[in-house]
């Protein structure tokens, strides 16, 4: 078992001031596989007061100053990727090869990502050729709060600690207390980086006890979180109390509309997408909505794929999906699937309990639901497994109106051959994000969402914006 007890502060690991532990759960085994230390208030105010401190200097750095400890960071996460793609298998269950290449993949890609942004960014210019004594200035928001989720710990982490740095701000990091492990080694990485004492700091602890003191306090200028809809309307309230600025990536029920006219592979791929990450991922189309002449083949189609899908120990290599991250997660998911079954949704795929063969671990089959409407709980809530549901639509009127019927706006899919018809129904989904017949979307684009998804964006030159605050003068020499 890993003792990972101690706090990463003013460039020192060092012992919390509270005793309180929690376990950190393998959701593949259900064992013990670490134990870390959960903040309380004192502990999270030295984190911030070297924050603080350290913001002083750190907000007037140069670019090169910047530059050069963020590009020797990419160097050594290089060289530990293996180790951060194992801390994420082992502390949230994925697999093997998708930890390698994607959830670690993608934290790599965002320091390369934002070392580039880095160098293009202007953060001062004049406002025009009409006002030539007027400057903007673009400045660090000061000390920043950043909360990341245990589903793509990695990527998330990632998405604020580099473009926090990239600004000028400092930071208090409290990663999720179910997945921490991962973002330990990042913090071991800005270590060896030799970034300045207090730009970087890391406390861990829950939500309603370390993240309260850290999203409360009066000395964070601003909050970045990932998580709940329900966690970010309470941080939103603690920020409103002095007006930090936030930043809310949140939930989504994404809508895949896939016409008649839809390539050979896209209800395979609108399935795959859902349930890889065993459905952990807040921008997976759950909602797969099918033209009704093709209805029934789609039905079946993944029928057949669900019940093809592997799910296996996240330790073995190749393609298959792991177990969801926690018992708490595990019983939400159950009870939403049979939630499902007493809704009267027609039960093709998976169901409750968990795959043949398999005892131990938080698994759960990949599941999906036919004849589901779009008033139906499990069409309208995050469920965050690998359930899917599938609904008819008539025409494109309906296909919109059924997409946009939803709380959330993070990410829609849009499956179609025709393209003017996929531009057209494209600017009519109210979200964040639109994917085109599997297109993606890319590393440094613009995420977030619209509704209850969130507020701001990260990735990319909005991301870095996000950390900046813009300052306006007149009268400049």
């Amino acid at each position: 078992m890993l003792d990972k007890k101690k706090f990463y502060i003013n460039g020192e690991w060092v012992s919390p001031k509270s005793y309180e532990t929690i376990d950190i759960i393998n959701p593949a085994t259900e064992d013990v596989c670490a134990k870390i230390s959960l903040g309380n208030k004192e502990d999270v105010n030295e984190a911030v007061q070297s924050a603080k401190t350290a913001f002083k200097t750190w907000a007037f750095s140069t670019k090169e100053e910047r530059l050069a400890p963020l590009e020797k960071l990419y160097e050594l996460y290089k060289k530990r990727w293996a180790d951060i793609a194992n801390a994420i298998t082992l502390e949230m269950g994925a697999p093997k090869d998708f930890a390698t290449k994607l959830q670690a993949g993608t934290g790599a890609a965002h320091i390369k990502t934002f070392i580039r942004y880095l160098k293009e960014f202007n953060f001062e210019k004049p406002l025009g050729e009409h006002a030539k004594n007027q400057r903007i200035i673009y400045e660090p928001k000061g000390v920043c709060a950043l909360i990341t989720p245990w589903n793509w710990p990695m990527n998330q982490t990632c998405l604020k600690v580099m473009p926090a740095i990239a600004s000028g701000c400092t930071m208090v990091l409290k990663p999720s207390e179910v997945a921490p492990l991962s973002a330990m080694i990042l913090a071991e990485l800005i270590h060896e980086a030799k970034f300045p004492k207090g730009v970087f700091n890391l406390v861990n602890g829950d939500g309603a006890n370390t993240g309260n003191a850290l999203t409360s306090h009066p000395d964070i200028n601003m909050i970045s979180f990932t998580g709940s809809t329900r966690a970010g309307a309470l941080i939103s309230q603690n920020a409103a109390k002095d007006f930090k600025r936030v930043s809310l990536e949140l939930g989504g029920k994404g809508a895949n509309i896939i016409f008649k006219d839809a390539d050979p592979k896209a209800i395979e791929r609108g399935a795959l997408r859902c349930f890889r990450n065993s459905g952990q991922s807040c921008n997976a189309p759950t909602r797969m909505l099918v033209e009704k002449s093709m209805y029934t083949n789609a039905v079946e189609r993944v029928k057949q794929f669900a019940n093809e899908m592997k799910v296996d120990d996240p330790n073995k290599e190749g393609e298959h999906i792991g177990p969801v991250v926690s018992e708490v997660q595990y019983k939400k998911i159950q009870s939403l699937i049979q939630k499902g079954i007493d809704e009267g949704a027609t039960l093709v795929a998976g169901g409750i309990g968990k795959p043949d063969g398999i005892e131990k671990g938080y698994f759960v089959k990949p599941t999906a639901f036919a004849d589901v409407n779009n008033n139906m709980e499990i069409a309208r809530t995050e469920i965050f497994g690998p359930v899917l549901s599938i609904i008819p639509f008539e025409n494109e009127e309906e296909a919109i109106k059924i997409a946009n019927d939803t709380d959330y706006g993070l990410t829609n899919y849009i499956q179609t051959q025709d393209k003017e018809k996929a531009n057209r129904v494209a600017r009519k989904l109210r979200s964040g994000m639109v994917d085109v017949n599997g297109a993606g979307i890319a590393v440094d684009a613009p995420f977030g969402g619209f509704k209850h998804s969130g507020i701001g964006r990260e990735a990319g030159k909005e991301g870095l914006l996000e950390f900046l605050e813009v300052k306006s003068i007149g009268g400049w020499n």
